[in-house]
């Protein structure tokens, strides 16, 4: 195998276009290039009414895209020991944001929640920015006290207990779903980390009992619960939203109703162009379609596995660990968002990743990309570092006899 390093004509900053992984960029630029047109196809008549102007949404999902990218740049030219050490300074500006948001004036409310600061034309929903910084800080926590956490309860409760209250301030937001991803990502980190399974399934319960009591005692989310079980006993109100999106994933059959000719886009399924273009896509491309981006998320998936195992052999524990939780998050927040465009899951209120409309949640985890490609770029590097370091093969026979007589001399 051929390694590149910087010094090479194609690069990229100080990154050669050879060290990147090529089928992990395939597989974004193709969910990135989807979604844009999914867009554009799912909103016109929104954007239209609304705005009017049919593509304003595209437009904007094309300037994040692009922002996306330069961000992407950004994390290829950033050695990952600077973000291993400012772990706690990302930790400390999470906690800040997710407090900032909470100010009467500051934050700004939509549908009833509370998620956005707005950034010039770009509202930051807060939520996308802890995800990644809580992966980053616990992936250096696991180096740090990798030990402690594998030997002790304390190791493992003191991460968690971080984890635990910038879940409770996106609860008091409320974003239940960012919450959720959160916490299922950190705790199957620590899994890969090595934590006692016993600790492990311990606070698995708990936090099984804590969301089941959070949906009891919060009358909106026992509703989206018992209307996600039975969708048609209400399909006029409470599960009008669902069934508008089974109608459409049903519509699409195996090749699709067309490209441009979805039938509940046109202000029967709310959301469509955000939460629910999974129902679109399905509605217009097919399951022919629906396989299309399951098997681009699985291809991304396994190639982000793929680097995290190579960092981990590598002995880079951090970059590992990074890759690992990247992987988990995005592929958990597709699995949470299809699922609920199916009804096999409640109403979360996530993005499909890369392809949702939603400026910072396109940037954030084109960002995260750029970590992963990162960190492949370091595997590959440092690979190439270890074949040039090898000790040169032993000198031949007559190198060996002129050693040999000046030995004697």
């Amino acid at each position: 195998m051929k390694f590149s390093l910087p010094g090479q004509k194609l690069a990229i900053g100080d990154i050669p276009v050879e060290a990147f992984d090529r089928w992990l960029m395939v597989a974004y630029g193709c969910l990135l290039l989807l979604g844009l047109v999914m867009i554009s196809s799912a909103s016109i008549a929104v954007a239209d009414h609304q705005m009017g102007d049919p593509f304003y949404f595209l437009k904007r999902q094309a300037v994040a895209a692009l922002l996306g990218g330069v961000a992407i740049l950004f994390m290829l030219n950033v050695r990952l020991v600077y973000w291993e050490k400012a772990g706690m300074l990302l930790l400390g500006f999470v906690f800040f944001i997710l407090l900032l948001v909470l100010i009467p004036g500051v934050g700004k409310t939509v549908n009833g929640s509370t998620r956005w600061i707005p950034v010039g034309f770009i509202n930051l929903q807060v939520s996308e920015l802890a995800k990644l910084f809580m992966i980053v800080y616990v992936s250096g926590y696991l180096v740090r006290h990798g030990e402690q956490v594998r030997s002790s309860l304390w190791g493992f409760i003191k991460p968690m207990f971080m984890v635990g209250l910038v879940c409770v301030l996106l609860l008091l937001e409320p974003d239940f779903g960012a919450s959720a991803v959160i916490m299922m990502t950190v705790l199957s980190l620590m899994f890969i980390g090595g934590v006692r399974f016993y600790q492990f399934l311990l606070f698995i319960s708990l936090f099984v009992a804590a969301a089941g009591a959070l949906i009891v005692s919060s009358p909106y989310r026992m509703e989206r619960l018992t209307t996600f079980l039975n969708p048609w006993a209400d399909p006029f109100d409470g599960g009008f939203q669902l069934t508008q999106s089974l109608i459409a994933i049903g519509s699409g059959g195996v090749t699709g109703v067309g490209l441009g000719d979805s039938v509940q886009k046109l202000f029967y399924l709310p959301e469509a162009h955000t939460d629910f273009l999974f129902a679109v896509l399905a509605e217009e491309l097919g399951l022919v379609g629906v396989i299309a981006v399951l098997s681009l998320y699985g291809l991304l998936l396994v190639r982000v596995f793929k680097i995290a195992r190579q960092a981990e052999t590598g002995g880079n524990l951090f970059a590992g660990y990074l890759a690992y939780g990247i992987g988990i998050w995005l592929a958990l927040q597709a699995f949470i968002n299809i699922g609920v465009n199916m009804g096999i899951l409640p109403t979360k209120g996530l993005t499909l990743p890369f392809m949702s409309y939603g400026g910072s949640s396109l940037i954030v985890c084109s960002a995260a990309i750029g970590l992963v490609l990162r960190v492949y770029y370091e595997n590959v590097a440092g690979q190439a570092k270890s074949i040039k370091r090898k000790p040169a093969k032993s000198p031949g026979k007559r190198e060996r006899r002129v050693f040999t007589h000046k030995e004697a001399a």
